[in-house]
């Protein structure tokens, strides 16, 4: 049988040369067009398969979960740097996964959401009073609520400032994580044999750099569990997940396992939850600056509906549907993970009559996904009454969240939680304050235009925007 369709190879680096580090997306995105929803190339004997439809991800990602619900192999982020031994994002699919999934899920139900809504309140409001007194700091800002919402609820941790010592350590840990896990961006998971190379030797700093990050990334799993844990020994922690994690331990020969379990799923927590949601709140953000009547609307919308002798809360949402609607464009106009997560075939397999040879890497195209004009017509535009009808949420619209939170078996835990989030700091931020593009030298509004980063996790690039109060008081 033959290969996919996709761009004729090189003989002997195949499309290595057509491949970019940076924003591929972008690259398959015209591949899509040109050869259709499922496109294959081969680079350095190893063969790619880009999926960019809904329904092609249906297919590999659910129906046929047995074969594509594994990692390939990456030796810079998760043999190196360790990941691979810790991380659910990262580790192997099988029973260990399974093990840290159903740990960590426990916590991070739908139905579990209402336990946090208290600290996401707090937080929130924080964010508000910081984005009073210092808006310009807005990108610090909405990262050190976030920040401080994740180490709350999952160590019992205050956060009150930028000056905290575990907050300093899960970003240096978290920016090792996304420089690392870039595609291609280190020659040795192109050469996973580099991997033996000594660090001393000429040309080996990815090994140097993999030891200080797995370093960073140990301190950043360990620290603040232990500090929770020793709080809950002595009875002087708050409550948090690590502290109920650390109450169900059972008493005997499983509990040292059980616990490494529970390390291990807290720091997940953090690495995967901060960076995504700090993405599309900035989003967010330049979407309210660059189109003020969509802002006017939402704003509308809230005063209609909560008043303005209070801030929104969690009862108000099914009475918000056009703020509902704003995070759902947030999470389709610009994806926070651009290409999901990197699956491998695990056996040989077929579909529509071509040939996918065991140990492909399949990679789902979530920002194609996104952008289908068929259901999401004009895409490049921000335009969150695509989702509503008569006022309502339009359940025959796809919701983006099918796709931004990844497919299948590997489907992102979180997404919960992140929704909770983003929807509270949302609909708070549009009652309290106006967001507007920077004014030029003769003081009318710039054009503005957004630029995305190109990493594993995409966010904007920083941008100018004026954040002021909607009421003096």
């Amino acid at each position: 049988l033959p290969y996919l369709p996709g761009p004729p190879p090189n003989p002997i680096l195949g499309n290595l040369l057509d491949l970019p580090i940076n924003h591929s997306w972008l690259a398959f995105d015209k591949w899509h067009r040109k050869y259709g929803d499922v496109v294959h190339i081969r680079v350095l004997g190893t063969s790619l398969v880009i999926i960019g439809s809904m329904k092609a991800a249906s297919e590999f990602f659910d129906k046929r979960a047995k074969t594509y619900s594994d990692r390939p192999r990456a030796p810079m982020i998760n043999e190196l740097m360790g990941l691979g031994e810790w991380s659910m994002a990262n580790m192997n699919y099988g029973e260990k996964w399974r093990h840290h999934r159903r740990t960590f899920t426990n916590y991070f139900r739908e139905n579990t959401m209402h336990n946090y809504h208290p600290v996401l309140l707090k937080e929130t409001r924080g964010l508000l009073k910081r984005f009073l007194d210092t808006p310009d700091n807005f990108h610090a800002i909405v990262r050190l609520a976030f920040a401080a919402e994740i180490m709350s609820i999952t160590y019992g941790i205050p956060v009150n400032d930028f000056d905290n010592e575990y907050i300093e350590i899960a970003d240096k840990a978290t920016s090792a994580v996304a420089q690392a896990a870039v595609p291609g961006a280190f020659l040795v998971d192109l050469f996973p044999m580099l991997a033996y190379v000594p660090s001393w030797f000429p040309g080996a700093a990815f090994k140097r750099n993999a030891a200080k990050w797995r370093e960073i990334n140990e301190v950043m799993r360990t620290k603040p569990f232990y500090a929770a844990k020793a709080g809950w020994e002595d009875g002087t922690v708050n409550p948090s997940i690590a502290v109920s994690m650390l109450d169900a331990l059972p008493d005997n020969d499983q509990r040292a396992v059980e616990e490494e379990v529970a390390l291990n799923s807290t720091a997940v927590a953090y690495t995967g939850g901060t960076d995504t949601t700090v993405s599309a709140t900035t989003t967010f953000l330049f979407a309210m600056a660059a189109n003020p009547e969509i802002q006017r609307k939402a704003q509308e919308e809230i005063d209609r509906v909560v008043g303005q002798s209070r801030l929104p809360d969690y009862g108000d949402r099914e009475l918000l549907p056009y703020v509902n609607a704003i995070c759902k464009e947030v999470m389709r106009w610009q994806a926070v993970t651009p290409l999901g997560g990197a699956r491998v075939a695990n056996e040989d397999d077929t579909y529509n009559g071509h040939f996918i040879p065991k140990d492909s890497i399949i990679i789902g195209n979530v920002y194609s996904i996104l952008r289908d004009p068929v259901e999401y017509p004009q895409p490049d535009v921000f335009r969150p009454e695509r989702f509503l009808k008569d006022g309502e949420i339009n359940k025959a619209v796809r919701d983006p969240a099918l796709a931004a939170f990844g497919f299948g078996r590997r489907i992102c835990p979180g997404r919960f939680f992140s929704d909770a989030s983003l929807y509270i700091l949302v609909a708070s931020v549009l009652a309290a304050f106006t967001i507007s593009p920077p004014l030029d030298k003769n003081g009318k509004p710039e054009k503005m235009s957004i630029n995305m980063a190109g990493g594993a996790i995409s966010h904007p690039l920083p941008f100018d925007a004026t954040i002021k109060p909607r009421s003096k008081a």
